[in-house]
């Protein structure tokens, strides 16, 4: 491809956009009106509007005595004229008067100030003396300072969290409009796979991929809609590819995209439809595949990630989590490394951009990163063990104390 790197392979960034272009709006599940109850999670379809300003109506920000400042200019004390508590309205403050007030109750027409009760002595006739210098206008929240009528608080595409319905409920919104969550499905190749249970056999490994990634797309807010282990052969291969095309909006696999005798991935799926291999300028997780199937008139985008479980784990996030997030309907932005101290060394420049797993620990009072002493593709322990990647561009060094950039695993996930 001409957006191919020197090296032949295709650059992180390239891989990422190529992808977000080929979700088309159809493509992205239908809308549905969910109460605030049920929608943390989901991804917003429409923009949510305040009805109401927030605060509704100046408001006092402190226990005290809400006055007109001209009077606390020509009177020594001021009787107290009013109590108000939060949730009472209240009277117009009397000329040459205070009036009792509380933390988030109404600031009576006609004061412009709030006295707060440490700065003020209640006398014995039940009038109240003002003893330390006061700002007009002090201590007191203005109606719409927060939130005004009719702003929008939160846009279309954005994934809801529980601030978010907080923020929702407190301007007296019930419900929102929100995009289905996106089906996947899941689809692990291998004869050599055993059910986590079963007994050792010679020859086999314990199928982890599939017991990490359908977790893994549920924590990210997908719902798995199908998932199977699929024998090697074509015929068994293009029967999982078409019950996953009626059950799901997404197909995501992992191994069996290779041009070996045993890999049938790729001619089922360019049976079915298309399927592009890209070679991806990342370490681990260079094979990636995307396409699509044609099922009952529709066409059902399909990813293939590798076979290692850590090159899994990688590719799905940096790769696979910017695609989904915008097939859901999310506004899905890069995250952004910070730069963090090495405690390690990477003394041979790599031909390829590589994620090393890393954690944050505590060097003499300064964090800084820790690498896995293992960086092979099948480690899965590296990934359970670390906090994030430490990204190495191809043809970089680092030397111990060298900033490297850092992005967190929940970086990846929320981003």
């Amino acid at each position: 491809m001409s957006c191919c790197s020197e090296s032949g392979l295709l650059p992180v960034p390239v891989a990422i956009q190529t992808l977000i272009d080929a979700v088309r709006a159809e493509q992205v599940p239908s809308a549905e009106t969910l109460p605030l109850t049920e929608a943390c999670g989901m991804t917003l379809a429409a923009p949510v509007c305040s009805p109401v300003s927030v605060p509704p109506h100046d408001n006092s920000a402190m226990d005290g005595y809400a006055i007109r400042y001209q009077d606390r200019e020509t009177q020594p004390a001021l009787p107290v004229s009013q109590r108000i508590p939060a949730g009472v309205a209240p009277e117009a403050l009397m000329p040459a008067t205070a009036a009792r007030i509380f933390t988030g109750a109404p600031v009576p027409e006609g004061a412009d100030t709030v006295v707060m009760q440490e700065d003020c002595i209640l006398n014995d006739d039940g009038s109240v003396s003002i003893t330390e210098n006061i700002r007009q206008g002090a201590h007191i929240r203005r109606a719409g300072e927060d939130i005004r009528e009719g702003q929008e608080i939160l846009a279309a595409g954005h994934r809801l969290q529980a601030c978010d319905i907080g923020l929702i409920a407190s301007v007296g919104v019930d419900q929102v409009s929100v995009y289905r969550k996106l089906r996947v499905a899941v689809l692990v190749s291998g004869d050599e796979l055993l059910e986590p249970g079963q007994p050792p056999e010679p020859g086999k490994i314990y199928n982890s991929n599939q017991y990490m990634l359908v977790p893994l797309l549920q924590q990210l807010g997908f719902e798995v809609s199908w998932q199977a282990n699929v024998q090697d052969t074509f015929d068994a291969t293009l029967e999982a590819l078409k019950s996953a095309a009626e059950k799901a909006d997404v197909i995501v696999t992992t191994g069996g995209v290779s041009v070996g005798e045993e890999d049938h991935l790729k001619p089922a799926v360019e049976a079915m439809g298309q399927l592009n291999l890209w070679k991806v300028n990342i370490k681990p997780g260079k094979p990636f595949a995307f396409g699509h199937v044609d099922h009952a008139g529709k066409q059902v985008p399909f990813i293939g990630l590798p076979g290692n479980p850590v090159s899994v784990f990688a590719t799905l996030l940096v790769l696979g989590v910017p695609y989904l997030r915008t097939l859901q309907g999310q506004c899905w932005k890069p995250p952004v490394p910070v730069k963090v101290p090495a405690a390690f060394t990477v003394s041979k420049p790599g031909k390829r951009d590589e994620y090393l797993r890393v954690r944050v620990i505590e060097n003499k009072g300064v964090a800084c990163l820790e690498k896995y002493p293992n960086q092979s593709s099948g480690v899965l322990s590296s990934v359970a063990w670390a906090d994030g990647f430490a990204v190495v561009k191809a043809g970089e060094q680092y030397e111990t104390g060298d900033l490297v950039p850092f992005l967190r695993m929940d970086q990846l996930m929320h981003g």
